[in-house]
C-alpha cells in the first residue's frame, strides 16, 4: 500500500497562524518535505520548527534562486522521483508549503507530477494576501468591488492596463520590480491608495504608504494593496 501525499500551507511566517489541521499531520508524519534555497536554510522549516516532535526524516527541496523556467522544473523532477520512492515504501510524506500551497505556491508543480499516480491531499493555509490585509488592518474589497491580483514580473504595459481601471488589487512577487511597480501606481494616481507591506506577520515586518517607501527595490515577501476608494469601506 503506498503512503500519501499532503501539501500543506503554513501560513505566511508566524508560527501561530497553522491550522490545526496542518499542525496535526506536521507533527505525526514521518516525512518531512520543504523548499529550501540553494545555501542556507528553509523559511518553511523555520516556520514550523518549534512544533516539530523531532525524529522525521527530512527532505529539502533545493531550489535556485532564478527566474528562468527550466533549472526549477528540473528539480520538481528530482523531488517527485524521491518523494515517491518514500510513497511506493507506504511512508506518508508532508510537503510543506509557505502560504497557501494553491495561491501562486510550489506545490502545484510536484501535485501535477504525482496526482495521477498516488493519492494527494491539498491542505489550505492562511495566505499572504490575507495575511497582509489584517497586518495592515484594511479589508481588501467590500460590496461589488473587483479585486484584482498583480504578479509583479508582468510586463510594464500589461500592468498598467490592469490598474488603469482596478477597484481594488494586490501586487505581489514585488522584490526587483518594485520601481517599475511605484513609478507605474504614481502615474495612474493611485500612489496615494497604496499600501506597502513586507514580510507579514514576522518579526522584522514593515508596514508604511507605498508613497512613504524610499528604498528602489523590495525583498520577494512583498507586497503592495491598492484600493481607489483609499479604503474599502468608504463609499
Amino acid at each position: 500500500m503506498t503512503g500519501k501525499l499532503y501539501g500543506v500551507g503554513i501560513g505566511p511566517g508566524d508560527p501561530e497562524l497553522l491550522t490545526l489541521k496542518a499542525l496535526r499531520l506536521i507533527q505525526k508524519t514521518k516525512v518531512l518535505a520543504y523548499p529550501a534555497p540553494d545555501v542556507g536554510d528553509s523559511l518553511a522549516r523555520t516556520i514550523v520548527g518549534e512544533h516539530l516532535p523531532g525524529g522525521q526524516t527530512e527532505y529539502p527541496i533545493r531550489i535556485p534562486m532564478v527566474t528562468e523556467r527550466f533549472p526549477a522544473q528540473d528539480v520538481y523532477d528530482k523531488a517527485a522521483k524521491d518523494i515517491a520512492e518514500f510513497l511506493d515504501a507506504g511512508q506518508d510524506v508532508v510537503v510543506l508549503c509557505e502560504g497557501d500551497p494553491f495561491f501562486y505556491g510550489s506545490f502545484m508543480y510536484l501535485f501535477g507530477r504525482m496526482m495521477e499516480r498516488f493519492e494527494v491531499e491539498v491542505v489550505p493555509g492562511v495566505s499572504s494576501l490575507m495575511a497582509c490585509s489584517a497586518m495592515v488592518g484594511a479589508p481588501l474589497a467590500a460590496r461589488n468591488d473587483v479585486m484584482t491580483i498583480i504578479p509583479g514580473p508582468v510586463d510594464e504595459d500589461i500592468m498598467k492596463q490592469r490598474l488603469r481601471n482596478v477597484q481594488a488589487a494586490a501586487i505581489i512577487k514585488v522584490g526587483r520590480h518594485f520601481e517599475k511597480i511605484r513609478n507605474i501606481l504614481e502615474e495612474l494616481n493611485l500612489l496615494d491608495c497604496a499600501r506597502y507591506v513586507e514580510r507579514a506577520t514576522m518579526e522584522n515586518q514593515k508596514i508604511m504608504p507605498l508613497s512613504e517607501v524610499g528604498e528602489a527595490k523590495a525583498p520577494y515577501f512583498s507586497m503592495i494593496l491598492v484600493h481607489k476608494r483609499g479604503e474599502a469601506w468608504t463609499l
